[in-house]
């Protein structure tokens, strides 16, 4: 492992070849340059090597443990107000023999138990995009998140992702106290590896009560058949999750430009009421709430649209199609007007065989995770 945790086993490969050679490498960073960590799966690692990487590891661990914090908290609550400081530099409470160690930073005062109930008004997030990136659910998006989970009889959260002193203690319900996982994994990480580790909590929760963990996974709508791929029991709804300081994901855009992100849930899509005030409506024959744009095609016999705007069937493709989509007759499928014709005998450009894309090449089934 690295200093990010357990690694990934990924496999190299080139157009036209079945597999190359596996690798171990960081499954947070995508840049080398965030996370130098790379191991060939048949290679012999030296005790030597391996103490200095454990050593490496310990000295890039964060100052604190989660124990320790937890102990600072409930330190810092027995407070009175006017003795509760933050620093916003160093991003911690602060305790009162600390003060003059922090006393050239910038500090917040007088911190209410309202303040510590929403960390992220509080916390910076973080903004590499291509490690650890945090994104805010917008107000809009967040209060409805939580009016839906209180309006279906849930009352306790698994968050994924957010640290928890003991996240057993989340997977069984006690009376009146129904549990649901909502998972907001980074976009940029892999569908397989974010499936295996919810699988194991879901293995978890099995262990302790009957039928399958109720969960709200927050991801994409691109990402649809990646995901149906390891949870076929999933549904995506129509609601578009914006974020706060996404430059992108926000609400108010309209057509492409509006935010891609969906919820995927195992719970009934009929029990998913959506705001109508923002022009979700129910489709009486799907059986679920839609986008105002989302037209119900008497062909597919569903309501179609992924992005929120308005499909057109293709009666060649025998399926609907996003709007800006024409038929190709050299292609044989839809694709935008202006777009380059592949030829035919060109196959996937991982393994090099016709019949599917890069997105959905079986090739790519070897990565998976490993806790080496």
């Amino acid at each position: 492992c690295c200093p990010h945790g357990p690694a990934l086993l990924f496999v190299k490969t080139s157009q036209g070849k079945e597999e190359g050679r596996r690798f171990y490498a960081c499954s947070a960073c995508r840049d080398r340059k965030d996370c130098k960590f790379f191991q060939w799966e048949d290679e012999k690692v030296s005790q030597t090597r391996l103490a200095a990487r454990e050593e490496y590891n310990r000295s890039h661990q964060p100052p604190c443990t989660h124990r320790q914090n937890v102990e600072r908290y409930k330190n810092f609550v027995l407070l009175p107000l006017s003795k509760r400081r933050f620093c916003q530099e160093c991003q911690q409470l602060l305790l009162p023999d600390e003060w003059e160690k922090h006393s050239s930073h910038q500090f917040l005062y007088d911190i209410s138990t309202v303040q510590l109930r929403s960390p992220s008004q509080l916390l910076y997030p973080l903004e590499n995009k291509k490690t650890n990136a945090q994104y805010l659910f917008a107000d809009r998006s967040c209060q409805f998140l939580l009016d839906l989970i209180i309006s279906l009889g849930f009352r306790r959260v698994l968050s994924v992702g957010t640290p928890r002193a003991s996240k057993k203690k989340f997977l069984h319900e006690e009376k009146d106290e129904r549990v649901i996982m909502v998972a907001d994994p980074p976009f940029g990480g892999l569908v397989e590896a974010l499936a295996s580790s919810f699988k194991k909590l879901m293995a978890m929760w099995k262990d302790t009560e009957k039928g399958e963990m109720p969960m709200f996974w927050i991801f994409p709508y691109f990402f649809e058949s990646r995901i149906l791929e390891f949870f076929p029991s999933l549904s995506m709804m129509d609601y578009q999750v914006d974020y706060d300081n996404h430059a992108l994901y926000k609400h108010g855009k309209t057509g492409r430009r509006q935010s891609p992100v969906r919820i995927f849930t195992n719970l009934s899509p009929s029990m998913i009421v959506l705001p109508a005030e923002e022009g979700y409506r129910f489709c009486a024959i799907c059986q679920r709430y839609v986008s105002s744009g989302n037209h119900h095609c008497e062909i597919c016999n569903s309501c179609t649209s992924k992005d929120g705007r308005r499909w057109k069937h293709c009666v060649l493709c025998k399926k609907c199609v996003k709007p800006s989509w024409f038929h190709c007759n050299k292609c044989n499928c839809c694709a935008l007007e202006n777009h380059t014709c592949e030829k035919i005998d060109v196959g996937c450009f991982v393994c090099g065989k016709a019949g599917h894309k890069r997105s959905t090449c079986p090739s790519l089934s070897c990565t998976r995770t490993s806790g080496q």
